[in-house]
């Protein structure tokens, strides 16, 4: 494997798949499949997921619920989802356990940097829910500090689509797919990869980023083996 220790962002609307609302449990079992068999070969996998297929903060906020308000309740979706991803795994086989930045412990541990980092020693998967614990942060920020407090290889972030485009590929038929990028170019560009305070803290910490379909059959597995998938960020090209 090209990784040792692989820190996964998985956004909360993958998880809800074609449904619009929630979450599909094909999807979450594909998904717990998929980390499975990666698991098994010997990597250390840690987990950030989002909420937004149950609920996202900034939309609350703009529909006038206060900003930090709606942000605590996109907190607690994460936590919803990564208990669910939780139980998928370990329905796998999977030895799996959620630490959240919110205090939760009739449902989860507490997020304690040395141990977590000694549950992916054991071979566990961790799942981190509720983002940084703070509001005005995204999961793409919990995803790049947890990585950078694990002392992660890389960051892994399973989207819908199969890698950073110049423009919105939905939209625009000739977008183009970049294989490779430097920090400084989504930053210069704003390229919609990650929020710019996460990819500062990766920049700033030298952890590259890979950005991948999710979908794609053993995508997961491709990626840990270092095979040429999605898009590389890293810090110089």
């Amino acid at each position: 494997m090209a990784y040792r220790r692989v820190l996964l962002k998985l956004s909360g609307e993958a998880l809800m798949g074609e449904q619009g609302y929630g979450i599909d449990p094909a999807i979450v079992k594909s998904i717990a499949n998929d980390v499975a068999e990666v698991v098994a070969r010997g990597t250390q996998l840690a987990i950030v997921v989002g909420g937004g297929n149950i609920f996202r903060g900034l939309k609350g906020s703009a529909a006038g619920m206060e900003r930090a308000t709606a942000d605590y309740v996109g907190m607690l979706a994460t936590v919803m989802n990564a208990i669910t991803l939780q139980d998928a795994l370990e329905r796998v086989g999977v030895p799996t356990r959620v630490q959240t930045a919110i205090d939760m412990q009739e449902l989860a541990e507490p997020y304690i940097r040395r141990r977590a980092i000694r549950h992916l020693e054991k071979g566990r998967v961790v799942v981190f829910g509720a983002g940084c614990g703070n509001p005005f942060f995204t999961t793409d920020t919990a995803a790049a500090l947890r990585a950078a407090e694990i002392n992660a290889d890389v960051v892994f972030k399973a989207t819908k689509v199969d890698g950073v485009y110049d423009r919105d590929p939905a939209h625009y038929p000739d977008a183009v797919r970049y294989s490779t990028l430097t920090f400084q170019d989504v930053l210069s560009g704003e390229l919609a990869v990650m929020d710019s305070t996460a990819i500062a803290l990766c920049k700033d910490n030298a952890i590259p980023i890979l950005v991948f379909d999710l979908f794609g059959p053993g995508n997961i597995g491709k990626a840990v083996a270092g095979e040429a998938i999605g898009t590389s960020i890293t810090p110089a090209g």
